[in-house]
C-alpha cells in the first residue's frame, strides 16, 4: 500500500514551506538589489576616480593646493614706470649709518693723506664695477655692494673693504658676502674686513698704507 500522507500532515507541511518560501524568495529579492546597489555605486565612483586621475592627485577634489603666486613683472615702459613713480612718494634714506659714516670719514682721510689721487666710494654697486660674459654669474653679483672702495686716480677700482657690525652676520649675511668675495678676488679686487668694535684706528692706518700706492713724482 503506498505511502499516504494524512491531511492533517500535509495542512502542516503547507504552513511550514510557505513561509520557507518566503524566506528564500526575500533573501533572493535582498542579493539582487544588493547587487544592483553595489553596480550603480562602482559605476557613479569609476567616473570620479576617472576625473581624479586625468587631475593627478586622488586627494585633489579634497585639498586644492595653492597656486603659486608669482611676482608681478615689472613695468618696462617708461610711460608706465613714470605713471607708478608719480603715484608714489619718496623719502631721503642715508647711504650709510652712523658708525659707517664715522669709518667713512676716518678711511677717506688716511687715503688721500697716504695719496691725494686716491678716493673712497661708498655702497658702491658690483654690477657697475664687474663684467662677466657670464649671465647667469653676473645676475648673481648685479645687485651686491660693499661698503666702501678705494679707486686710484684713474677710479679704477683697487679694493674693496666691507664694514661688519654687530648684527652683519645674520642670516645669509656669510654666504652673500662669500659671493661678493669670489667676485672681487677673480677680478683682481682685494677685500678686507673692518670689524665694529675689533678694527683699532691703527690697525686701519697700517691697512691704508699697504693698500694705497704711494703718489708718483711728477716728471
Amino acid at each position: 500500500m503506498p505511502f499516504q500522507l494524512s491531511e492533517q500532515t500535509q495542512q502542516i507541511l503547507s504552513l511550514i514551506c510557505i513561509p520557507l518560501a518566503g524566506v528564500f524568495i526575500g533573501m533572493a529579492l535582498e542579493r539582487l538589489l544588493s547587487r544592483k546597489r553595489r553596480q550603480a555605486w562602482r559605476e557613479s565612483n569609476s567616473r570620479r576616480w576617472a576625473r581624479e586621475r586625468r587631475g593627478g592627485d586622488i586627494l585633489s577634489g579634497l585639498w586644492v593646493a595653492p597656486k603659486p603666486v608669482s611676482a608681478p613683472p615689472k613695468p618696462t615702459d617708461p610711460a608706465d614706470q613714470l605713471r607708478i613713480v608719480m603715484g608714489a612718494s619718496f623719502t631721503i634714506q642715508p647711504l650709510l649709518n652712523r658708525s659707517e659714516v664715522r669709518v667713512f670719514k676716518e678711511l677717506d682721510r688716511m687715503v688721500i693723506s697716504c695719496n691725494p689721487g686716491w678716493q673712497v666710494m661708498a655702497q658702491v654697486s658690483l654690477g657697475e664695477i664687474l663684467r662677466s660674459a657670464n649671465a647667469d654669474a653676473y645676475s648673481c653679483i648685479n645687485s651686491k655692494r660693499v661698503d666702501l672702495l678705494l679707486v686710484d686716480e684713474t677710479c679704477l677700482p683697487r679694493h674693496a673693504l666691507e664694514y661688519q657690525g654687530h648684527a652683519h652676520h645674520q642670516g645669509t649675511a656669510a654666504a652673500r658676502d662669500a659671493v661678493k668675495k669670489e667676485a672681487l678676488r677673480r677680478a683682481g679686487i682685494s677685500y678686507h674686513e673692518i670689524v665694529g668694535g675689533h678694527t683699532t684706528p691703527s690697525e686701519l692706518r697700517r691697512l691704508v698704507e699697504r693698500l694705497v700706492d704711494k703718489p708718483t713724482a711728477p716728471q
